[in-house]
């Protein structure tokens, strides 16, 4: 469910079976004005964007139970019913073009890689948070 409120904190998922990564992108987060909640493997990725609002995913690539470009093809094929797009933003230490374009492919709106560049890390968010909540401005 879209929510147009461009004055409440944006709500970040960050998926990422990484505890110290998580954690450090999560507290990052929060310094600069944001929202977040983890999801460690990508099944709980797509159940959490299910159950809750967010209006970003931060999407490591590798996760255990379910890989993140799998969740990724998930929320996109579901999305489809709703009519709806969540920016999806992959974080990942592969580094190779086709890596990216594997991401690409699966409906990644944006490819980070680890270790992160915070500063083009938290542009990319900002710059995908805005366009998002520009179309809310659009009329239909």
């Amino acid at each position: 469910m879209a929510v147009c409120e461009r004055d409440r904190r944006a709500r970040i998922l960050i998926a990422e079976d990484d505890p110290v990564a998580s954690n450090l992108l999560q507290n990052l987060l929060d310094l600069v004005g944001f929202d977040s909640d983890v999801a460690p493997t990508g099944v709980d990725a797509v159940n959490m964007w299910e159950q809750g609002y967010y209006d970003l995913i931060t999407m490591d690539v590798q996760m255990p139970r379910m890989d993140g470009l799998t969740a990724t093809r998930i929320i996109r094929q579901r999305e489809k019913a709703k009519g709806e797009h969540i920016p999806i933003v992959a974080m990942s230490a592969h580094t190779f073009r086709e890596d990216e374009e594997k991401g690409y492919a699966a409906g990644m709106d944006a490819y980070l890689t680890k270790p992160l560049d915070l500063d083009r890390g938290l542009t990319t968010i900002r710059e995908l948070i805005e366009k998002q909540r520009s179309t809310c401005d659009s009329p239909n």
